[in-house]
């Protein structure tokens, strides 16, 4: 199997999606009317609320949803082999994800652009909206665990990298003060680009130095410094690092992945994992599960995600300029994520199976699987870094992308660099979701704790303010620092998973009062079905095999504890909504409409 073969199979797929089931929910469905008026358009505030160009919304909308969940989540799922990545993306995206973020979209856009909790609050009663709010804080904060792990051995032991993201901090504040100062955003833009690439060729002339023996950290170390870096960022105003690094790290994201879209084009690499592996039925070196359900809960990102409900139901809604903006915002980004998962995976099976399992599994575990290594020893030497037992997805993309230009002769000697690059592309990109995604965690911790205590709900309250991040960073910070990638991101992927039941329900919810014909809740029941009982049976799966078995590398009570809870949560949830259905569908079309 040839990786264009792929692309271009994927990338027709996904466009007649896109045109036909994609026509059929904004028209049929959701029946998107440009008559009237976004909340965009009815608050208008200049500030949250602004009507903005569908192009530009696409943009954000995309940058905020694409994070490293679409390179990770398919990297860790090849050890299945390619298809069951491949087919739950391409099934998953257009059956569920893109319907999911047009649903999530349009419900918070009826309801001015409030939150999934508050939709869920009036849609299905205050029951589930207390339930789905919880839900979102656990999410949430278990989202920054899982994604901080993603960092932790790709900086392992690699000062290059560590100064490379570190300089990052630095960059981006002068780029925000410069354009606070200014308003010269092409000269900033410019001026911190050139450093970010400049801060990758400065690397190793630190290695062996004062500085380079300082910047060389373990994982348990980089485990306490992400959640106390995390901390001060989300304090931090977010025109000084949040913003001007979102904004940098845009262009390495789009450098990277058009990079590796020439190049599959150019160098059409073969694909050397088969289309299934001996782990299908469990037993994986990273994954210890089977095929189903851990393939749905790899793969969140890229396929259908929980996450996006934040985003749908967060800053997206206040900005469509037209109802009709949903089908390329919601439904379309959806679907190029999942192009860019698709890329992730083939960077990941472009490499020989046994140079990737001895990246993704620890020396230990890799001796018993009687492989031998084939080009890892050359590219780790081309590297200048060791690449073994550096778990997580993060090294593997970097090393599938070197090993993909490898064949390109003067590309040798630039493998380091471009390697380093990508490391520090996908590092920026979590941070920014981690800086972002404290911050949110924070919200949810003052809005609900401040139910008991009203001061908390005052977010110009700084006590209050240092308080929530505080607690926010030593949660997601102590599974970060007492897990490993296999649980930790089963864990964020059940949680996700989760939360994208709560938006498919919320959205079936919607379409079962405004639709023409009540079939058509099937968009959502469909994905719904499978969804809620793969979440189930992978959390139970989880918390019996591993997070309860003391002789799994993953015990943890903890991890049990939250996995049981937002199980309980998910139920509940559902059962209102059942309950909810049963009103809707015995009241009368008529009355329906005059309510609605």
């Amino acid at each position: 199997m040839n990786a264009i073969t792929i692309v271009i199979a994927s990338m027709c797929i996904l466009m007649i999606a896109y045109r036909l089931y994609g026509t059929f929910m904004a028209v049929k469905v959701l029946k998107l009317d440009d008559s009237k008026p976004t909340p965009a358009h009815e608050v208008n505030d200049g500030k949250d609320y602004v009507p903005t160009n569908k192009w530009v919304s696409f943009g954000h909308h995309f940058a905020a949803i694409a994070a490293a969940g679409p390179l990770v989540g398919p990297i860790l799922a090849a050890q299945f082999g390619y298809l069951p990545g491949l087919l739950w993306l391409l099934i998953g995206a257009v059956i569920g994800g893109a319907v999911h973020d047009a649903v999530v979209l349009f419900a918070s856009m009826r309801k001015k652009g409030k939150s999934l909790s508050e939709v869920a609050k009036e849609e299905l009663g205050p029951v589930a909206g207390f339930c789905t709010g919880l839900a979102m804080l656990f999410i949430i904060t278990i989202t920054m665990a899982g994604l901080s792990m993603v960092v932790l051995h790709a900086l392992e032991k690699n000062p290059w990298g560590t100064f490379a993201v570190g300089t990052t901090i630095p960059i981006a504040m002068g780029v925000g003060l410069y354009y606070k100062k200014t308003g010269n955003l092409k000269l900033a833009s410019t001026v911190g680009f050139i450093l970010l690439m400049l801060a990758v060729f400065i690397g190793p002339s630190i290695q062996g130095t004062a500085l380079g023996d300082f910047l060389t950290f373990d994982t348990k170390t980089l485990a306490l410094i992400l959640p106390i870096y995390a901390f001060f960022a989300a304090a931090l105003p977010v025109w000084l690092l949040l913003a001007p690094r979102d904004y940098l790290s845009s262009f390495m994201k789009i450098g990277v992945f058009l990079a590796l879209i020439i190049g599959v084009f150019i160098i059409n690499p073969s694909i050397h994992f088969p289309a299934v592996t001996e782990f299908v039925n469990g037993g994986g070196p990273i994954l210890a599960g089977p095929v189903w359900p851990f393939i749905s809960i790899t793969i969140a990102c890229g396929a259908i995600s929980g996450f996006h409900a934040f985003v749908g139901s967060g800053t997206t809604p206040k900005m469509l300029d037209r109802w009709s903006d949903i089908k390329v915002v919601g439904f379309g980004a959806m679907l190029v994520e999942c192009l860019v998962g698709i890329m992730a995976l083939i960077a990941a099976t472009a490499l020989q199976p046994a140079d990737y399992f001895a990246i993704n599994s620890t020396p230990e575990v890799f001796k018993t699987l009687g492989m031998e290594v084939i080009h890892l020893p050359e590219l780790a030497r081309e590297i200048g870094l060791d690449l073994e037992g550096r778990t997580g997805g993060a090294v593997t993309l970097a090393v599938g992308m070197t090993y993909i230009f490898t064949s390109i002769p003067w590309f040798e000697s630039l493998s380091s660099y471009f390697f380093q690059f990508v490391i520090m592309f996908e590092a920026v990109f979590i941070l920014t979701a981690i800086d972002a995604g404290t911050r949110v965690a924070r919200y949810l911790i003052q809005d609900f704790f401040g139910e008991f205590y009203k001061p908390l709900k005052r977010t110009e309250w700084l006590p209050g303010n240092i308080f929530a991040s505080a607690l926010a960073c030593l949660m997601w910070g102590y599974l970060l620092y007492s897990g490993d990638i296999g649980s930790v991101w089963a864990l964020f992927g059940v949680s996700n998973q989760l939360m994208a039941s709560i938006g498919l329900i919320v959205g079936a919810t919607v379409i079962l009062k405004i639709a023409d014909k009540r079939r058509y809740m099937l968009t959502c029941l469909i994905p719904l079905a499978y969804l809620f009982v793969t979440v189930n049976y992978a959390g139970y799966w989880m918390v019996k095999h591993v997070y309860l078995n003391p002789a799994a590398a993953g015990y943890n009570v903890l991890n049990a504890i939250l996995s049981v809870i937002m199980l309980i949560l998910g139920l509940v949830i559902f059962i209102s909504a059942i309950k909810k259905w049963l009103e809707i569908w015995n009241t009368p079309r008529r009355q329906l409409e005059a309510t609605y």
